[in-house]
Order: structure tokens, then sequence, then C-alpha cells
């Protein structure tokens, strides 16, 4: 399954806009994501106020709601896990509760493995809903062993992960073989996600699923078998390559923009909008998807930007 971590789309007066988010929502799952993702790193959640998440929140899962799709919220806590055990808990309170939170490894403060082990149990232990570890090491700068997701894949509450570690590594083979069957490995690196579907992850969560999402879904769907349509996996990678040539979500709001999904492509500072170059490149990939051609050549796409959502 593809889950999209939605964009927060804003108004010309800097507003978010809950009617361009609602009818981006719709349209991602009509095309074929199964779930949505609210206050995600690519929602720019770290830059909304505190009534433009509840906005969010309450949009996101009405959409989902009304497609029978999985709806799943962010939360983050800055590092501080009473912060993140009271976001978790908060969200009884929304008209649509989530299916599960999607909580990040504590950034930072790097507290070791046992501390994050300590951390997700005070989270799994407040929150209402099932709960998925957003393991992104280049962004919290807290690297966890094979051994440590085992740990956490055997906490009460812990029901899977979002992987973003930007590579496949020994680790990488080692969790994807001894993950528990009803514990989620999904692939959180947009580029290298074709190749971790390939190995057997469960789906993904990926910020350049706005995009191609009818082709991501295609290739979520095949599972190891996607590793019979590598050319596939490559145009998808190229297009992922090219959306985080610049920091995300700049450059999928610019395509979203010019495709006319969204009213503008700001972003909040410290956020900066997407080069001319950087769109054109995207829009270059996205094209050689749709057409079913040989993806751009890396360089065209890739560039300095992280490749993490």
């Amino acid at each position: 399954m593809i889950h999209v971590p939605l964009i927060t789309p804003f108004a010309p007066d800097g507003r978010v806009e809950p009617a361009a988010l609602e009818r981006l929502g719709h349209g991602l799952l009509d095309a074929g994501a199964g779930g949505l993702v609210a206050l995600g790193t690519t929602a720019e959640a770290a830059a909304l106020e505190s009534e433009e998440r509840v906005s969010v929140t309450t949009v996101v899962g009405r959409v989902c709601r009304a497609h029978g799709a999985r709806f799943t919220v962010g939360v983050g806590g800055a590092g501080s896990t009473r912060r993140a055990a009271r976001e978790a808990a908060a969200l009884a309170d929304l008209p649509d509760v989530p299916d599960a939170v999607l909580a990040t490894v504590p950034s930072f403060t790097r507290p070791g493995e046992s501390g994050v082990l300590a951390h997700f149990r005070e989270v799994a232990a407040a929150s209402p809903v099932p709960v998925l570890v957003y393991h992104v090491p280049h962004r919290t700068a807290q690297p966890l062993s094979a051994a440590a997701l085992a740990a956490l894949a055997a906490i009460p509450g812990v029901v899977g992960v979002k992987y973003a570690t930007g590579e496949i590594t020994p680790e990488t083979v080692a969790l994807l073989a001894s993950a528990p069957p009803d514990f989620e490995v999904l692939a959180g690196d947009d580029v290298v996600a074709p190749a971790l579907l390939a190995l057997g992850a469960h789906g993904a969560v990926l910020a350049a699923a706005h995009l191609a999402t009818g082709e991501w879904a295609a290739l979520a769907g095949a599972g190891p078998d996607g590793a019979a349509e590598p050319e596939r996996g490559r145009r998808l990678a190229a297009l992922a390559a090219a959306v985080f040539r610049e920091p995300n979500p700049a450059v999928v709001k610019a395509v979203l923009h010019a495709q006319g999904r969204i009213p503008t492509p700001d972003v909040r500072l410290p956020l900066l909008p997407a080069s001319p170059g950087a769109l054109a490149a995207a829009l270059e990939a996205l094209a050689a998807v749709a057409d079913g051609e040989a993806a751009p050549a890396a360089g065209a796409a890739a560039g300095p930007g992280r490749l993490a959502p």
C-alpha cells in the first residue's frame, strides 16, 4: 500500500487552504493511494500553528473516512517524550480518530537505543491507536541497529516502522527477514523505495507519490514481483530524485501548482520555493513516467538534497 504524506497547501495570503487540501486528498485516493498521512515532514508540520494542525488533521480524516482509506497522523514532540505522548493521546479527540500514529524517533537529543525503546513504550502506552515508528536517522541523528528495531517491534502497540535510512544495508535485509508477521515495514526513502519494495517491504510512505500516484501504487501492489518491472522502478526512482533535488516539499509543491492542483507553490520559512531548474527537472522526470520512457540521466534529476521525506 502507498501512503501519501500530504503537503499543506497555502493560499496567496499565506493561510492554510483546507479546500485545496481536501481536493488533493480525494484525488490521490482516487488515483490509487491506500492511505494518507497528516502532519508529516512533508506537511511542514513544524511550521504550522496549533489551530492549523487541527484543521489539517480534521480535513484529512474526513477524506480518508469517505474513501475507507488508512488515516495516519504524525507526531514528533521535538525530542520530548512527554510532548510526543501528549500529542498522541490528543488524537482521541479528533472528529475522525486515526488508524495509526506515526511517531518520530526522538531528534537531536540522541538518547541511545535504550532511550529510544523507553520513549516508544511511553508513547505507545499513551496512544489511543497503534504506533508506527518513523526511523529517519539523517534527521534525528539517532541510528538504530537491527536488534533495536526488533525490540521496538516487541513493544505492545508498536505495529510497524517507516524505514527511511537512505540506503539498503545488512540491517535493512535483517529487518525485512526477521520482522514479525504483524509488523509493517514501510519504505520511507523515495529513491530507494522501489528496491525496498522488491525486497519485501509491506508498502511505502512517499512524498513523491503526490505525483504518478497510480504508478507508485502499481509498483507497491506488485510486491517482490515488482523486481520483474525494473524500468518502472527506475523511472519512479528518477522522479523521486528530481522531487528531492531541493528540500522537501518545495519541488512537490511547485509541480502540483504547475498542474493546477494547489493554489500556490508556497512553503514557509525556513524553507524556500523550488528553483525553476528543479521544477523543470521534476516535470521532465514526471513526463518520462507518464510516457513509459527510459528514466532521465541521473545528472538531470538528482541533486544535492537529501532523499527522505
